[in-house]
């Protein structure tokens, strides 16, 4: 029981030391977020893929109720 207690202590403790000082060690960036590089075309052929595909599916379902 003993040696659980004093790993524990031991783990706990440098679990400690690493979150006062590994912050310091890698200090954050004050660099200014980069200018985003989509202009939203993408997402426009996305929603015209998938409005495609809606009435793919639907012409196949209304061509199929005619048979």
């Amino acid at each position: 029981m003993a040696v659980s207690r004093s790993s524990f202590g031991l783990l706990a403790a440098t679990a400690l030391i690493f979150a006062i000082f590994l912050p310091v060690a890698h200090p954050h960036s004050l660099a200014p977020a980069p200018a985003p590089t989509s202009d939203g075309t993408s997402i426009d052929q996305g929603i015209a893929y998938v409005l495609m595909m809606v009435a793919l599916a639907l012409t196949y379902l209304i061509h199929n109720a005619d048979l």
